[in-house]
């Protein structure tokens, strides 16, 4: 079965600006590595999981300095060159937003989010390059992308025989106007553009982690390990994150028991007592992306913020935030995305329904 997308829905794919997040295929990168393709790692003490209740829901992460970038040979080019970097201490969510704790949000503020809202192809065209034809009115209406399996084997190059542009879904009906998240109070709230998890942040007195922060914390103490969890390949042994097991993007096998998104804390904490750093879905950051930000800090930072500007080679002319910890579609053969050095980018309004946020607080 040939599976294909018109032109109208492949320039709206273009104004919503999600191919960088949904084809996150993998560049090796030469470097010094162990037989398993790793960088020996260093032995680290156990950490202690520190928690206040002045900071419900978050655990603390000490003050310290890490080696940020990648650790074995999946790497991609952007995460080169490794570099150390030095941070304050800060608390951060141990678990991602749950469908709960962003309804108590809205139901507060009356907020509406990116995807509920009709796109606006004024500002939408801004971020593509020029001359780039407008969709129908009748593709530009609230929707955003979810996940809709082929039903066979089907070529990694052509991301949209998996993602469907769907009107009415959004996070109170993340496959689409007839799902709903009843029940599902407990999971993470997915279809969240960048600038939803920025306004449910300032409402809840917290601030999006930068990128450093959330590399440093998902880390968990771990020196130059692959995951959270260490250096134990993320198919061996009992399932540690939610990720796509089986035949990528046709047949999950749900070795982890799960198709898509999971329950927050379905899976063991890492050593400062975080949960899903690594797959369930992906998380936004505060940072800007720029293919070459590792460059400007080669040599060291401390309490870095991101690059001043952004650039994606792939798309030139859209801003883009990083993105991380991967998410239920991660799988090694195409994307390896619960490696805690790995880097992925979208443009603010992007939603999608393997996309989240957490948040983190220096008070």
């Amino acid at each position: 079965m040939n599976y294909s997308i018109n032109k109208e829905l492949k320039a709206t794919f273009l104004a919503i600006s999600a191919f960088a997040a949904i084809s996150c295929g993998q560049a090796s990168h030469s470097q010094t590595t162990s037989a398993e393709g790793q960088e020996t790692p260093t032995a680290s003490a156990p950490v202690e999981v520190k928690t206040d209740p002045q900071h419900p829901g978050m655990v603390y992460v000490p003050a310290g300095e890490f080696e940020q970038g990648g650790d074995n040979n999946q790497a991609a080019e952007d995460e080169y060159p490794k570099h150390k970097v030095k941070l304050n201490a800060f608390w951060i969510d141990a678990t991602e937003v749950t469908n709960a704790q962003f309804s108590a949000f809205v139901k507060a503020t009356g907020y509406v989010t990116t995807a509920e809202k009709k796109p606006d192809w004024e500002e939408l065209k801004k971020q593509l390059p020029a001359g780039t034809p407008k969709p129908d009115e009748s593709v530009l209406v609230a929707s955003s992308l979810i996940f809709k399996a082929p039903k066979e084997p089907v070529s990694l190059n052509d991301y949209s025989q998996w993602w469907e542009w769907k009107a009415g879904a959004d996070w109170k009906h993340p496959q689409g106007p007839e799902s709903s998240i009843e029940g599902k109070e407990n999971y993470p709230v997915v279809h969240i553009s960048w600038y939803d998890a920025q306004a449910y942040a300032k409402w809840a007195g917290k601030r999006l982690p930068s990128e450093a922060e959330w590399e440093y914390a998902a880390r968990g103490g771990l020196k130059n390990n692959v995951y959270p969890w260490g250096n134990q390949q993320v198919n061996e042994g009992k399932p540690r994150a939610n990720f796509w097991q089986g035949h990528f993007p046709d047949k999950n096998t749900q070795v982890d028991q799960f198709y898509t998104a999971a329950p927050v804390k379905s899976f063991a904490a890492n050593n400062y007592g975080l949960y899903d750093m690594a797959g369930n879905v992906w998380e936004w950051t505060a940072d800007l992306y720029n293919n070459k930000y590792y460059d400007e800090v080669r040599n060291g930072a401390t309490n870095p913020k991101g690059p001043s500007t952004s650039f994606d080679p792939d798309e030139p002319t859209a801003s883009k935030r990083v993105m991380k910890g991967g998410s239920f579609l991660c799988n090694d053969s195409y994307c390896s995305g619960y490696r805690v050095a790995r880097r992925m980018k979208s443009t603010e309004d992007s939603s999608m329904e393997h996309l989240g946020f957490r948040c983190v607080s220096d008070k």
